[in-house]
C-alpha cells in the first residue's frame, strides 16, 4: 500500500490572458494566467492540463472554486 499524501494547492487565476504564465508564490500557492476564457469550462480544463503535466503520475482535480478566480486543486 502506498502512502501518498494529497497536496492542496491554492490558485489565483486570470483568464483571457495574452500569454500563459505560472508564478509560484510559495510551495502551495500559484498565480496562473491562461489564454482560455472562463466560459464552457475552458479555463478550468486548461488549468487541469497544466498541473497534470507538472505531476504526470498523480490525479489532479479542482476541489473548490469552479466558478471563481480563486481555486483549490487537490493533487493525489
Amino acid at each position: 500500500m502506498h502512502n501518498i499524501r494529497a497536496m492542496l494547492i491554492k490558485l489565483r487565476v486570470t483568464t483571457g490572458a495574452r500569454a500563459e504564465k505560472i508564478v509560484r508564490k510559495s510551495d502551495d500557492h500559484f498565480i496562473v494566467s491562461v489564454k482560455e476564457e472562463a466560459e464552457r469550462n475552458m479555463a478550468n480544463n486548461r488549468i487541469l492540463e497544466i498541473f497534470r503535466e507538472m505531476h504526470p503520475d498523480r490525479a489532479v482535480k479542482i476541489v473548490k472554486g469552479h466558478h471563481s478566480p480563486s481555486k483549490i486543486l487537490e493533487i493525489v
